[in-house]
């Protein structure tokens, strides 16, 4: 099983205590944490050598970052150093029916003003055997954009699996560039992971019968939204996330994966979220370590689904849990006894 490498930007996350809101607090907490750099701890937790590439300035808030993804057994070897800022984000925990808020602050970050000949794909991916990245990284700038997509040409061109998670997000780009930025991307792709809206939001691609904001999911249209991006993209594997949203601390949470025609879904869980910032990484992270394993399909996903389910019960971006937890979750096991 060789390496998974994965590139994108770790962030400060700064996050007031508790539930309190942006305007009351007077202290935030801070932690690190970002879509694939996520992803990159959840594996290095299930034993995978993994290795995170980015790009931070040689300060102690950037030392700080690569410092903090040691801790967790990732590879930082490829990270570049240079730059003036690391990327911050600030997150305003929702509850009830108060929803989450996260603020943006990484415009001129290291990696947004990252340049191409900093990274050496074909010498990063020696000994790699798989490539993820998300539709966050080539979002950060025109920059960051063709630094992406170097690493997807030089990753086929080695030879190695690449997933993306499409991650959408509207406060980085408009949905136009997002498609057509994407759209060029995804011929490297092999398997590509997506939430509920993701599909609608970047390739116009729609659910029937779905509306998410009510939390009403509809299987046979994420069946359909599935084989549309297959047969746009060609891609072997389609994973789709599906969030009920009851409220800020409850939901219900599955997902499908499709392949060579068939749909697979999950059983559903009913989640009381504690942090849901990372769910949808530590679900892309559960399926890369199933494939990897070679599990079947079926268990793939229910691993996939138990890891994530894990992670919304775990303060902060990184889903800290072991393979025997997801396992013991995923076949059955879902008391919340005291273990002693």
């Amino acid at each position: 099983m060789g390496k998974v490498v994965t590139f994108g930007e770790i962030m400060l996350r700064l996050a007031p205590e508790g539930r309190c809101r942006f305007i009351q607090t007077a202290s935030y907490g801070a932690t690190y944490g970002g879509g694939e750099a996520n992803v990159a701890v959840s594996l290095a937790n299930f034993g995978v050598d993994a290795a995170f590439v980015t790009k931070l300035p040689k300060h102690e808030i950037g030392q700080a970052a690569v410092n903090t993804l040691r801790q967790f057994g990732v590879d930082t070897s490829s990270i570049v150093r240079g730059g003036n800022r690391v990327g911050i984000y600030f997150l305003e925990k929702g509850a009830s029916q108060r929803p989450s808020k996260v603020i943006y602050d990484r415009a001129h970050s290291a990696i947004a003003e990252a340049e191409q000949k900093d990274f050496d794909w074909k010498r990063i991916f020696e000994g790699a055997s798989w490539f993820h990245f998300t539709g966050i990284s080539p979002a950060i700038s025109d920059n960051a954009a063709a630094i992406t997509a170097d690493a997807c040409k030089a990753a086929k061109e080695a030879g190695l699996t690449v997933s993306c998670d499409l991650n959408y997000r509207k406060n980085l780009w408009p949905r136009e560039k997002a498609g057509t930025v994407m759209s060029g991307l995804m011929q490297y792709v092999d398997i590509c992971i997506a939430n509920e809206e993701d599909a609608s939001d970047v390739f116009g691609i729609h659910a029937e019968d779905t509306d998410v904001s009510s939390g009403k999911i509809s299987h046979a249209g994420y069946e359909n939204v599935a084989k549309a991006l297959t047969q746009r993209f060609n891609f072997k594997q389609v994973a789709i996330t599906l969030r009920e949203s009851i409220s800020a601390d409850d939901n219900n949470w599955g997902a499908m994966l499709y392949s060579d025609g068939k749909a697979y879904f999950s059983k559903k869980y009913a989640i009381h979220i504690v942090d849901r910032v990372g769910g949808g990484d530590s679900f892309g992270a559960g399926l890369i370590y199933g494939m990897l394993q070679k599990m079947p399909l079926q268990e793939s996903l229910e691993f996939a689904v138990a890891a994530s389910c894990l992670k919304h019960s775990i303060e902060g971006d990184f889903n800290q849990v072991s393979t025997d937890e997801v396992k013991k979750l995923a076949s059955g096991d879902a008391s919340g006894r005291v273990q002693r």
